[in-house]
């Protein structure tokens, strides 16, 4: 293809005298329109939003469904007798039983006060790992001092050892303070967490501009006070994303408090050890379904209250570049 410019300038269109000439460096009207148009040529869909086929849509149901299957199940499971669970298929439709079960795990094991304790231990420890690790990630990640880097990484290697291989000698500090059976022997080992540190050390390292802090600090601000104003409605959306981590973790932890506890004074994931056992060669499924189904409703509405104010946080606090 062959381009062939007139030199002559009786060949241009003249431009009236009341019409402005293009800015230097910008293109002119035609030249912009036939840029676009070759543009529009060369790349169909260029300069317009990306709409979801309907290979997107089945993918995004398919994996909804899969998502909530386990829980739809565990209900059915819950509104089922025992024999009908251990039906050969399974049914996939709810019984009639719900309430009888639900009547039945109540009396088997304290879930009132396991719901309650449950309640205190994970918030708590939502409460404290949020508010320690938020100072400490602070700390790491904008304040200079001897030993930063090597405190974090020691911070950090922590998150490698198994937590199991510290429950003899926790637990022995627990006996000789006299705190067996009490829910501050769950919450005061997890007052903070590595994870956390390092969560919103990497955030605030990224989303709090060091700018803020000098005018803080040209502004006669005290470091408390530093934090308080400049460096929390910084980190709100990420505090609310690890205080909701935290939650749920506490509240399905298992191990350390059937450690440390009883069915007297329960969590919600040790109350579930003593439902179902009608003996030692029966066990009924349906009725431990229903303590699982029960546990789980909290974090559900949690989730459901919650859930569309911590995604907004995180879009609010998003930082451009």
């Amino acid at each position: 293809m062959t381009v062939t410019l007139d030199p002559t300038p009786a060949a241009r269109p003249s431009r009236s005298a009341g019409q402005p000439s293009p800015p230097a460096g910008q293109p002119s009207s035609s030249l912009a329109g036939a840029f676009r148009a070759a543009r529009r040529r060369l790349l169909p869909g260029a300069g317009e939003q990306d709409k979801a086929g309907p290979l997107t849509y089945a993918v995004l149901i398919a994996a909804a469904v899969l998502s909530l299957f386990p829980l739809y199940w565990t209900f059915v499971a819950a509104s089922s007798t025992g024999e009908r669970v251990a039906q050969a298929p399974p049914p996939l439709l709810p019984g009639g039983s719900l309430w009888s079960n639900i009547a039945t795990a109540w009396e088997q094991a304290d879930l009132g006060r396991a719901l309650l304790n449950s309640t205190v231990v994970a918030g708590c420890v939502a409460l404290s790992t949020v508010a320690f690790s938020t100072l400490a990630g602070f700390a790491f990640a904008k304040l200079a001092f001897r030993g930063r880097g090597a405190l974090l990484t020691l911070v950090v290697a922590t998150m490698t050892i198994p937590p199991q291989l510290s429950v003899i000698p926790l637990y022995r500090i627990i006996t000789e303070l006299g705190w067996g059976n009490q829910l501050k022997a769950v919450v005061l080992p997890s007052l903070v967490a590595a994870f956390g540190v390092f969560f919103m050390r990497q955030y605030l390292a990224e989303a709090l501009p060091v700018e803020l802090i000098e005018a803080a600090r040209v502004d006669g601000a005290h470091s408390l006070r530093i934090v308080w104003h400049v460096v929390l409605p910084v980190a709100r959306p990420a505090m609310a994303v690890l205080g909701m981590l935290v939650f749920v973790q506490s509240w399905n932890d298992f191990f350390w408090p059937f450690v440390v506890l009883t069915q007297r004074n329960p969590t919600v994931q040790v109350a579930l050890s003593a439902i179902g056992g009608g003996s030692a060669y029966e066990v009924n499924q349906a009725v431990i379904m229903t303590g699982a189904l029960i546990g789980t409703l909290p974090l559900l509405l949690l989730f459901a209250v919650l859930g569309r104010h911590i995604v907004g946080g995180i879009t609010a606090g998003a930082v451009k570049s």
